[in-house]
């Protein structure tokens, strides 16, 4: 009877040890480098950066288109108007045949550009759009 109790308790003893390794291998520890966040933050700005360039490498923005017309006279006369009233920001006029278009600003957000296009809705009441273009940017303003 004593041999029965001495072997009941080494098989439960068995049993129990064995179901706790059981248990354990279930279970799996993960170890992470600290550096995988570093990169993981670095691909992020990468990602943000690259979400913004063209496929030349050129800064996708918005500008404001204050005309498009056929004279280039009537277009310069707006240019200096704009720079003449809005000197903080550049004015770009370029030429796409037959047209002469003037716009206005390089801006990264389209809200930004509409901002901008209603404080000078007081000069030009009419005639103002937000219309993408490639702006000029640095790394530095893309980044904020």
């Amino acid at each position: 009877m004593k041999n029965n109790i001495v072997c009941s308790i080494a098989f439960f003893i068995t049993a129990l040890f064995f179901a706790v390794d059981a248990r354990a291998a279930d279970t799996t520890v993960l170890i992470k480098d600290p550096r995988l966040d570093v990169l993981s933050q670095k691909q992020a700005l990468i990602n943000k950066r690259t979400s913004l360039l063209t496929s030349n490498g050129k800064v996708k923005g918005f500008r404001i288109q204050i005309t498009s017309t056929n004279s280039r006279d009537q277009a310069f006369n707006v240019k200096t108007l704009v720079l003449s009233k809005f000197p903080d920001q550049k004015v770009y006029t370029t030429y796409q045949a037959p047209l002469f278009k003037v716009r206005v600003g390089d801006f990264l957000r389209r809200d930004d550009a509409e901002r901008y296009r209603k404080l000078m809705l007081s000069i030009f009441p009419t005639g103002l759009y937000v219309v993408e273009d490639v702006v000029e940017a640095k790394l530095d303003d893309i980044d904020q």
